[in-house]
């Protein structure tokens, strides 16, 4: 890869993470990346990212919670239905909940 000199500073700053949390500059780069991609998204759409489903089994998966009024996870619906694996959820779960706000805290 090629980096120009007006990318130095943030060349450095990956490096400098990289040694702080002890993994490799990629590592650090794909983390920083999912975080982008993944920030706000719901778990239906970290799952469809994911490939583990498809749209529209999260949107018969939603429409079935919208007729409980709510009183059912998406992610028990999915798994219910056989739409997706617990080790597809658990993952999409994981990637959500790294990047959600401790209650009552905004996110910058």
């Amino acid at each position: 890869m090629y980096f120009g000199e007006e990318d130095r500073y943030l060349i450095e700053l990956v490096d400098r993470k990289a040694r702080q949390e002890r993994k490799s500059r990629s590592a650090v780069v794909l983390s920083i990346l999912e975080e982008h991609f993944e920030r706000e998204k719901r778990i239906g759409e970290v799952l469809v990212d994911l490939g583990a489903v498809t749209p529209r089994q999260v949107e018969e998966a939603l429409e079935l919670q919208n007729r409980a009024k709510g009183a059912r996870l998406l992610g028990e619906i999915l798994l219910e239905r056989g739409f997706v694996d617990e080790r597809a959820l658990t993952r999409a779960l994981t990637i959500q909940a790294r990047f959600k706000a401790p209650a009552g805290q905004k996110r910058g």
